[in-house]
This record gives structure tokens, sequence and C-alpha cells, in this order.
């Protein structure tokens, strides 16, 4: 993992209520780089790329133009963000946060800013 990867994924990890956390290829479903635990987060990834695909072929199909800025999905007791990378075409960031421990708004907030920062 390069040092700019392996330091927005400690990035990553700093906000409030951060479990895991992963950068995302979702044209080949690989996890690029990753950090945390409690999951496996190579079966995340491929899961969450079949999110991602299958938002965009929805979206293309409707005919909206406008890009993806994330997807969150919302259990019981966790956030599951995934958030585009607009400037590294095809990755996406992939966050699962504490509820009780975290703040989504926060969160959200953070990880444009460390999207905006990484550079692959």
């Amino acid at each position: 993992m390069s040092t700019n990867l392996k330091s927005s994924m400690d990035t990553v990890m700093t906000i409030d209520g951060a479990v895991a956390a992963a950068l995302v290829d979702y044209r080949s479903g690989m996890c690029l780089a990753q950090a945390g635990g409690g999951m496996n987060l190579e079966l995340a990834a491929a899961g969450n790329t079949q999110v991602v695909r299958a938002k965009l072929k929805t979206m293309e199909t409707l005919g909206i133009k406008r890009g993806m800025e994330d997807i969150l999905i919302t259990l019981g007791d966790q956030y599951h963000l995934i958030r585009m990378v607009p400037n590294a075409d095809g990755l996406f960031l992939y966050l699962v946060l504490d509820r009780n421990k975290g703040n989504l708004a926060l969160a959200r907030y953070k990880l444009t800013d460390i999207e905006r920062s990484l550079k692959v």
C-alpha cells in the first residue's frame, strides 16, 4: 500500500465511531487499501461493488446524468457509507461507522475532505 493510501486510511479511522474502512476499485471489486476490522473487508468490497454498479446502471437507465456522491446503508447498530472518489475514476471509499459513537454528518464531511486529497 502506498504511503498516501496508508495515510488516507489512517485518517479515515480517526473519524469518531469508525470501525473499518477501505478504498475499493468498483471496476474489479478489489480492495486497494483497508484499515480497522471486525469484518472481512475483501468480501465487503466485493459486495459493495455490486451495490455501486447496480446504482450506476439504474441512474443510466433513468437518464440521470449528474454524478453519484455517496450511498448510505443503515443497519441496526452501524452506518455503511460508500463515498465515490471523483478525482480517481472507478474508486470509492467505504466506511463502517458505529451508530452509537459516530456522527453521520461529520463522517460524511470528513470523508469528503479525505476523498479530495486522495492520490492514487
